[in-house]
């Protein structure tokens, strides 16, 4: 099995979390996809990492394997470490070694959230935690490890599948009537199935000859617009409200709060926009609101609780 057999091997980590599940979905139309989870492989052994990638031999690796696990992070450095920069270091050591495409994943989390408008590709990064200091490590890692890589710097991912925000706050609405969320902290909601989408369409290209060396780099990659958490969390409530679903806190009963009213392990950055120019302009992108990719994410998510709701009652 190798990059030389007429149908491209692709291959995921990751393929369990929130992305990688859409991956599997999106790049399934290009190539032969071989998803790894973090049971099958983990990224914290170097070696494992050594030879699945040169057991398969793929013409494309998709690094959706993350450390993310952002508070806990502060009291297991070397584990964060392991995953998020050595892993992405020797997947684009392979990668080079194979003349292979490696897509990998960045954070918002690089940048301390200080500036007063939205973040480009060339500011300064200056993370607050371990977490944000290993997921640099890893893009810088990439950037100079292999030549043919292209980082996707997101913000605010959720999807249907995995652990996120949007489902946080349904399930706390479903549980209690007063909600308190932070209002002072910015960002573009990212679903999971836009950057998998987005990534599907940079590897289709890849594989047809169509990215040229001066596209291989950095960008970010964020659904369009900008909201606050305490907004993103109204959106959601009211979404679940309108397609007829109860909750016990209703929209209007959210409480805004600052984020220092909720002390955490590790800091958030409060500015979490990322200007998206640069990918609209190489690759030619509309990108969808955060609006839109919640709906389509809550109309998925509403079938199932509506399904369990009839049941209950039944």
């Amino acid at each position: 099995m190798g990059n030389d057999r007429a149908t491209p091997v692709i291959l995921v980590t990751g393929s369990d979390g929130q992305v990688g599940f859409e991956l599997m979905r999106s790049l399934a139309h290009f190539g032969q996809v071989t998803g790894y989870d973090r049971v099958q492989l983990d990224l914290a052994r170097p070696g494992d990492v050594r030879a699945a990638v040169r057991s398969l031999r793929p013409k494309v690796i998709v690094n959706a394997g993350a450390y993310t696990a952002v508070d806990r992070a502060e009291s297991e450095p070397e584990l964060a470490h392991a995953t998020n920069a050595e892993a992405p270091r020797i997947l684009a050591e392979e990668a080079e070694a194979l003349g292979a495409l490696l897509v990998h994943y960045s954070t918002d989390y690089v940048f301390d959230g200080l500036k007063e408008g939205p973040y480009v590709e060339t500011d300064e990064p200056n993370p607050l935690s371990v977490y944000g200091r290993t997921k640099l490590e890893g893009d810088r890692y990439v950037a100079a490890a292999t030549r043919k890589h292209i980082i996707f710097r997101t913000a605010w991912a959720f999807g249907v599948h995995g652990s996120n925000f949007p489902k946080s706050i349904i399930r706390a609405a479903r549980e209690r009537s007063q909600l308190s969320v932070v209002d002072d902290q910015l960002g573009a909601p990212t679903s999971a199935s836009l950057l998998a989408d987005i990534t599907a369409l940079v590897v289709s290209r890849y594989l047809r000859g169509e990215i040229a060396p001066k596209a291989y780099g950095l960008y970010n990659l964020t659904a369009s617009g900008e909201t606050t958490r305490f907004d993103y969390a109204y959106h959601v409530l009211h979404a679940v409200l309108r397609a007829g679903l109860s909750l016990d806190a209703r929209p209007e009963n959210i409480k805004r709060v600052n984020t220092d009213q909720y002390p955490s392990a590790a800091p958030r950055p409060r500015n979490s926009r990322l200007d998206t120019t640069k990918l609209q302009q190489s690759f030619g992108l509309h990108l969808p609101t955060w609006e839109q990719g919640i709906d389509h994410m809550l109309a998925q998510m509403v079938d199932v609780l509506q399904i369990a709701e009839r049941d209950a009652a039944a």
